[in-house]
């Protein structure tokens, strides 16, 4: 049991930094080179970083209840451990925080789309925010891979 469940733990892992990668830095950027209008690209791009969100919020808590179930309280001195809470506090930011606020941004705008109102400098503002969350969430992701091979 302790080798599926520490298996589980390197899936989680994989799972989460893979599709932070793969959602931000390839089909994100695939769409709005390809898709036939941006406003398209945007909605599937968001739908899609809403789902890494819940995929790394389910991640981080098998992570973390993984962690203090095997080490107990030495859970807490891990970098690994400290790696999954700022990942947490940046998907609870980003989901929670800023896209709520680009959403309003959209939904104001109507019926134009944001980039043709004059929302367009707030959303693209809130927009550089969400991005640099991402950005940071996904190198501490690299820490995390990097951090999950020392680990056992």
């Amino acid at each position: 049991m302790r080798k599926l469940l520490g298996a589980v733990d390197r899936i989680a892992v994989a799972l989460w930094a893979g599709g932070l990668w793969v959602v931000g830095f390839l089909v994100a950027p695939l769409l709005f080179r390809h898709a036939p209008d941006r406003q398209i690209a945007g909605d599937l791009a968001g739908t899609m970083f809403t789902a890494m969100s819940f995929v790394g919020l389910g991640c981080a808590t098998y992570l973390l209840v993984y962690r203090v179930a095997n080490d107990g309280l030495r859970a807490l001195r891990q970098p690994m451990f400290w790696v999954v809470i700022g990942m947490v506090a940046l998907v609870i930011a980003g989901q929670f925080g800023v896209q709520p606020i680009l959403a309003g941004l959209k939904e104001q705008a109507l019926p134009r789309q944001v980039m043709e109102s004059v929302f367009r400098d707030r959303f693209a503002t809130w927009h550089g925010v969400a991005s640099i969350l991402y950005l940071v969430e996904s190198a501490l992701a690299a820490g995390l891979v990097l951090l999950s091979g020392k680990a056992r």
